[in-house]
């Protein structure tokens, strides 16, 4: 009979135990984060942390787990600055905590806005504005020479303004799927 007892006791501690290790935020769960501060490819780094809240509950199998406003902590995951003519920036993120339990996420990115139309409208501006000038001073070959002058004023005027930085405003919403807590 004593055994008996020991064994239930076992059985109950050991269901206590993993009820009590169960995961608060299942794989799965979706949260919905407020950025606090802005995030740029210009000036963050790869590893620096981000505070956030919750812009929604976390409701699992019907029972609000987080709620709204509670505190969030992520962290920049990659970041590549935007070169001057070409390769705009990207910045990475993801969620590490949430009112303090550590969780993981999947990785929210984003990229820069693409050189190639700014470009292209600034080179060829200078080209079209080079070739009138050109033209009205040296008739055609002034507009070749004034062309080929104010495309190379059009590209360094590009490389001068050309960075295309990924940003993340503060208060932007984003919905991070969490892969696992503790």
């Amino acid at each position: 009979m004593r055994v008996r007892k020991l064994s239930i006791a076992g059985v109950l501690l050991l269901l206590v135990a993993s009820v009590a290790n169960a995961e608060k935020f299942p794989n799965g769960t979706r949260a919905t984060v407020r950025v606090g501060q802005s995030l740029s490819s210009g000036s963050s780094r790869s590893g620096q942390m981000w505070e956030g809240s919750l812009a929604r509950d976390i409701t699992v199998h019907g029972r609000v787990v987080a709620h709204t406003g509670d505190r969030v902590k992520g962290k920049v995951t990659y970041v590549k600055s935007s070169g001057r003519l070409s390769t705009p920036g990207e910045i990475s993120i993801r969620l590490t905590s949430i009112n303090g339990a550590t969780v993981s996420s999947n990785q929210i990115s984003r990229k820069g806005e693409s050189h190639t139309k700014s470009n292209a409208t600034k080179i060829g501006g200078g080209a079209a504005g080079g070739a009138v000038i050109g033209a009205l001073v040296g008739g055609g070959k002034g507009a070749a020479i004034g062309s080929v002058a104010g495309a190379g004023a059009g590209t360094a005027g590009a490389a001068a303004t050309g960075k295309r930085e990924a940003t993340i405003p503060a208060e932007t919403v984003f919905t991070f799927t969490l892969t696992g807590s503790r």
